[in-house]
């Protein structure tokens, strides 16, 4: 019973903290198109984006991710011994990937808050969808359980990369319009 409870907790937080890491960048890349506009405007704009980029990172994304680890690793033992999971396996290489996503926005937000703009929104518009990728291999991991149809899954996955790729291309062709 206490693993039902566990298993709803841990998809909460998986929810709230991918909340937070589609939104982060996004917030990056408004942040990074107002380093364009009139200083005072770049001003007001910076101050209000640090203001959310904070609020975001500290209070949903941050804790998110911890309690989404916590919950997920209380779980781990039904699985054991993981050479029976292969699934579970790749999933965890995926979680920690997107641990080191996670742990690279961060460092994304530190550098801006320090008005260093490395990236340009271009960039960032492609950055934000690496999050969407890790969504969807993690969320197929789960459902299917099965390494033949992770094969599948991965061929599937990178058509949907190919295909983020040319809408971005495609976005940014009409915005330049």
């Amino acid at each position: 019973m206490g693993y039902f409870y566990f298993k709803a907790i841990h998809i909460i937080f998986v929810v709230t903290w991918f909340a937070g890491l589609f939104y982060i960048p996004r917030l990056f890349i408004y942040h990074t198109e107002a380093q364009q506009k009139p200083e005072l405007e770049k001003k007001i704009l910076s101050e209000q984006f640090l203001i959310m980029e904070r609020r975001l990172w500290y209070g949903i994304t941050w804790p998110s991710a911890i309690l989404t680890g916590i919950f997920g690793l209380s779980m781990i033992h039904s699985f054991f011994p993981l050479a029976d999971h292969p699934w579970l396996i790749v999933k965890l290489a995926l979680v920690v990937l997107l641990y080191v996503y996670h742990w690279y926005c961060g460092k994304l937000l530190n550098q801006i808050k320090v008005g260093h703009f490395r990236w340009s929104s271009h960039q960032l518009r492609i950055w934000n969808e690496v999050s969407t990728l890790f969504l969807i291999g993690i969320v197929f991991l789960v459902v299917l359980k099965n390494v033949l149809d992770m094969t599948y899954g991965l061929i599937g996955l990178i058509l949907i990369s190919g295909l983020l790729m040319l809408g971005i291309k495609t976005y940014r062709k009409l915005r330049e319009v």
